[in-house]
């Protein structure tokens, strides 16, 4: 509908142009209609003087000049001689009109001459004895370009009043039909928005149009709920971080707590003897490894949380990685009362061999802190599952609750049998280690083991190995 009001702009622009072309050949000669609307002219005043000259011959000036009406209505101008000499003229002569009269002689007894701005007739009459010779010219158009400037500037005047409607009916029209059609949708949207804003992260619109209008609505949608789940990750690390504070208090009240009622048993002489002093020293030492280690714990997880932990990824052959790990491992661990079997399969994958160092050592620390017979167990398997490989990690301990397997790789999450003893763990070793797994691509979960123990699952993605083609 829009294309109307343009359309009429565009007809009376072409009107405005035409009429403005007819009005510049009309005033520039340019015309078909000058010579033949001359000639009915000339006839009819050539013929009243005609009539003159044969009247009275005391009064044909007088007479004469009664036709000056005519010559006027006609634009023309009209020069009479009597036997050679000036008998009348009227009107305004041009400097082309010696030319033309000797034109016409030329031409013999008169006729019609015209150029493209200047009209002549000529005729011979013989009246009472006298040669008369009558010659008529069209009067040059002196308001042409007057008049040009005149029809030019009402033609824009009203292709402007064209244009100012062509815009308000237009105006009128969108705000009628289309603005009115997306002002429901619209009012729609701004209510969403003001739920959003006003904390309603549940609010989703509900449009049942099939327009652009519920691209858009979708799309709100879609952005409620990345920013209700932003909010919610906002709050949970907001939750995470005071209990991160609270149990790093609480883990390092304990050591601090020794390492002061040692250092003043020291002080207040408590410990007479070198032996027992020595053992006092050994055990505030030990204290403060303890903490050294928790807050090193701590610090490296901030800087994964963070994505301040760079990760060194290479193309690892796991396999033979694994058994390098292991041969220096088991004697360590052997001593610790943990023995260690193992599975292995060929496998390509792209891992930080330090970071996938740190997850092997947290697993099997943990399998030594919990272990409740002398010689523990810990058998590893590496096999392939298809699109991926799986380390399982398999020990022989009491194990876990079934309600504790999606928690244990939460930060600072402890079993009850480690709460009891501080010692036991920090809960931030599986921590750390699902993270490392995560980020190089990975995932990390747990099982119950049979009869008794429990598994540590490692899924790693293929590396993709380019094999060239060797045919000939």
């Amino acid at each position: 509908m829009i294309i109307v009001p343009v359309g009429i702009t565009i007809v009376t622009a072409f009107i405005c142009l035409l009429v403005l072309w007819t009005v510049l050949g009309r005033t520039t000669g340019l015309g078909f209609g000058d010579s033949e609307s001359f000639q009915e002219a000339q006839g009819t005043i050539a013929f009243a003087v005609e009539e003159i000259l044969e009247s009275n011959p005391e009064d044909q000036v007088k007479q004469l000049h009664s036709i000056s009406r005519l010559l006027d209505d006609a634009s023309m101008s009209v020069t009479i001689l009597e036997d050679g000499k000036l008998l009348y003229q009227y009107g305004e002569n041009s400097s082309k009109d010696s030319l033309l009269i000797t034109a016409v002689e030329a031409m013999g007894e008169g006729g019609f001459l015209s150029t493209t701005d200047r009209s002549l007739f000529a005729d011979t009459l013989i009246s009472n004895g006298k040669t008369y010779q009558l010659y008529l010219f069209s009067t040059p158009r002196r308001y042409a370009y007057t008049t040009l400037k005149a029809v030019f500037a009402l033609s824009l005047l009203i292709l402007a009043a064209v244009i100012v409607l062509s815009v308000y009916a237009t105006n009128f029209f969108l705000t009628k039909f289309v603005f009115q059609k997306i002002n429901t949708p619209l009012n729609i949207l701004i209510d969403g928005v003001h739920q959003i804003r006003d904390g309603n992260l549940s609010y989703r619109i509900v449009y049942e149009g099939d327009d652009e209008f519920a691209a858009i609505c979708t799309d709100f949608n879609e952005m409620a709920v990345k920013l209700k789940h932003s909010v919610e990750q906002a709050r949970l690390h907001e939750e995470s971080h005071k209990a991160l504070v609270a149990e790093l208090s609480h883990d390092l009240r304990s050591p601090l707590t020794s390492i002061q009622a040692y250092v003043s048993g020291l002080l207040d002489g408590i410990a007479p003897t070198e032996e027992t002093r020595q053992r006092y020293l050994l055990t505030i030492q030990k204290k403060a490894e303890e903490i050294q280690h928790l807050v090193s714990q701590m610090l490296l997880f901030s800087k994964m949380e963070l994505d301040e932990y760079p990760l060194h990824l290479e193309t690892t052959d796991l396999k033979r990685y694994l058994l390098l790990f292991f041969s220096e491992a088991q004697p360590e661990y052997a001593a610790q009362g943990l023995a260690i079997t193992y599975e292995l399969c060929d496998a390509q994958v792209t891992v930080d061999r330090a970071a996938l160092h740190r997850v092997l050592v947290n697993i099997l620390d943990n399998s030594v802190k919990y272990k409740t017979k002398e010689q523990g167990r810990m058998h590893v398997v590496l096999s392939d599952r298809g699109d991926n490989f799986q380390l399982s990690m398999t020990d022989d301990g009491p194990g876990v609750t079934p309600h504790s397997l999606p928690k244990l790789f939460d930060l600072f999450y402890r079993e009850s049998v480690s709460r009891r003893d501080p010692q036991l763990g920090s809960g931030l070793g599986l921590a750390i280690a699902a993270k490392i797994i995560e980020r190089m691509g990975g995932m990390i979960r747990a099982e119950l083991a049979s009869p008794q123990g429990l598994s540590l699952l490692i899924h790693l993605p293929k590396e993709t190995v380019h094999v060239p083609n060797t045919d000939r």
